[in-house]
């Protein structure tokens, strides 16, 4: 995969990803918008309900009022003819005439002071009747000026009844004409004001905290909840208590302060899972974009694993051959002393191409958890000096030195000897070969609570503070600088760390650039 088809694609992966995230809360603003909208018409509906409920309550109970008065005085009341009209029909035919009459009749009540608490004098209370008469005569010359009493007609039709459009006109002028001086907490109480409120919510499915008052002429009055806060956000209103001319100087607010809340609760579920899944495709896509960088950092890698293997081969093989063709040729061949150490190079450049071998089929057994690792009690110093003894020659070929400052006085653990010598020799053979100078390395041990701490310093190239990260990954090498011209196949130090960890210990490194590093170990000590 080249460089640009792969950035090409972590680009489109990105801004795919970044497209869903921006919908996901574009959707939820947009569902929360509808949300408001669909609460704020719903608390409209309320509002309104409530306003007219508490009008008609308020016109029941004073029509009551009056209807229990007028039964309970006894009085006869006043009536008075206000309109009498008059339709005369003549049939030719038949020689019959059709005097149709209506009556309206009005019935004055007077309602004492009493009825009033006292707060008003005597008024007249109205209401109203019609009576309507069909009469059919034979002779066609009768008309109303003719007709009289001894005159019986020969058919007649009398209906009697109230007149409801006329009671109710009058009656909701006069209500509210008398109900306009009362002040407002005579009109409502606070308790009818909340039941009704809340009944007519829980009708509309908004079931959360709400608060209200009565305004009049924008300043509060008594009927009121205990913890109204006016919120421009969360607060609605409507005029109440309308007069004949259609004014109102009431305004009933209601408040609901966790709104926000429960306009988001019936978001909740839906808004989890979409978070849900939307945190598992971002999951997954940073781990598939991690594998691709990685495997691509691993292709690069191999690609220099084998590069440095085919290197580490090449040169004890063309040994090899030299050896053998100088041992093929008749002036050599009789001459033992040459042939045995012609012999010796050969073993030897054998040797380390076994080691190589060795080194890599080691770290892919302890991947597999196939090496079969041993531990018994050891005192960590003695496995440290065998290290040095490992590395004395390559240390003298150089003119270096190992200095050991062993200040641990507790030195038992529980390891493999020849594993974890291994361990020590890997590290201080990088010591010797990234020292450009002659090798200086020290190498400490101290006691902390129930562990001993190994560090091996040295004063080579050092490394960046990313190839610290990364140093102990298999077939990593640096790139930058001298490093890269030092030969390896970086197993050495991939190996030292699965080693220590199988240990139940810890490596790390401490490093700068031109000044050196240390490797540090911890493992637990035997109790």
């Amino acid at each position: 995969m080249n460089k640009l088809f792969f950035r090409l694609l972590v680009l489109l992966m990105s801004l795919s990803l970044i497209g869903i995230i921006l919908v996901q809360v574009y959707w939820f603003n947009t569902s929360f918008k509808n949300n408001d909208e669909q609460f704020k018409f719903h608390v409209k509906q309320v509002i309104g309900n409530v306003a007219d409920k508490i009008q008609k309550q308020e016109a029941y109970n004073f029509y009551d009022k009056i209807n229990h008065y007028k039964d309970s005085t006894g009085k006869v009341p006043k009536k008075d003819d206000i309109l009498e009209f008059y339709y005369v029909q003549k049939n030719p035919r038949t020689n019959k005439t059709i005097i149709y009459s209506n009556s309206i009749i009005s019935e004055d009540y007077n309602i004492s002071p009493t009825f009033f608490d006292k707060k008003f004098d005597s008024e007249k209370f109205k209401s109203f009747s019609s009576k309507r008469v069909t009469e059919v005569y034979s002779d066609n010359s009768i008309d109303k000026s003719t007709v009289n009493k001894s005159l019986i007609p020969d058919i007649r039709i009398e209906k009697i009844g109230n007149l409801d459009v006329l009671d109710n006109a009058s009656f909701e002028i006069y209500y509210k004409d008398f109900a306009s001086v009362l002040p407002i907490q005579e009109r409502v109480s606070k308790e009818t004001l909340s039941k009704l409120i809340k009944k007519e919510l829980e009708e509309y499915g908004v079931n959360t905290k709400f608060e209200f008052s009565v305004y009049s002429n924008n300043l509060a009055t008594k009927v009121k909840s205990t913890d109204f806060k006016y919120d421009k956000e969360a607060t609605y209103s409507i005029p109440i208590f309308s007069d004949n001319e259609g004014n109102s100087k009431y305004q009933l607010l209601v408040t609901f302060p966790h709104k926000k809340k429960f306009l988001l609760s019936e978001l909740v579920s839906v808004t989890v899972l979409s978070i849900i899944f939307t945190l598992i495709i971002l999951i997954a896509y940073s781990s598939a974009l991690n594998q691709l960088i990685r495997q691509r950092q691993i292709s690069e890698i191999k690609n220099d694993f084998i590069n440095n293997m085919t290197h580490e081969f090449k040169t004890p093989i063309a040994t090899i051959n030299l050896a053998l063709d100088a041992i093929r040729n008749p002036k050599i061949i009789d001459d033992k002393e040459k042939v045995l150490r012609y012999l010796q190079m050969i073993k030897d450049e054998n040797k380390r191409m076994h080691a190589q071998v060795e080194n890599v089929l080691r770290i892919s057994k302890l991947e597999k958890k196939e090496l079969n690792i041993i531990k018994e009690s050891h005192n960590i110093h003695d496995i440290i000096n065998d290290a040095i003894e490992h590395v004395n020659l390559i240390l003298e070929d150089r003119e270096g030195t190992i200095v050991s400052h062993f200040n641990a006085l507790r030195t038992t653990v529980l390891i493999n000897d020849v594993h974890f010598t291994n361990v020590i020799v890997n590290i201080l053979e990088n010591a010797i070969k990234y020292s450009p100078n002659v090798p200086e390395i020290e190498v400490f041990t101290e006691n902390i609570k129930d562990m001993i701490i190994i560090k091996i310093k040295d004063k080579g190239l050092g490394m960046s503070k990313i190839a610290q990260k990364r140093i102990f990954e298999k077939f990593y090498r640096e790139h930058t600088g001298d490093i890269h011209n030092v030969k390896g196949h970086g197993l050495g130090l991939a190996y030292v760390k699965r080693i220590v960890d199988d240990h139940n210990g810890q490596v790390y490194v401490e490093s700068e650039k031109g000044k050196g590093s240390t490797f540090i170990i911890k493992l637990p000590l035997i109790n």
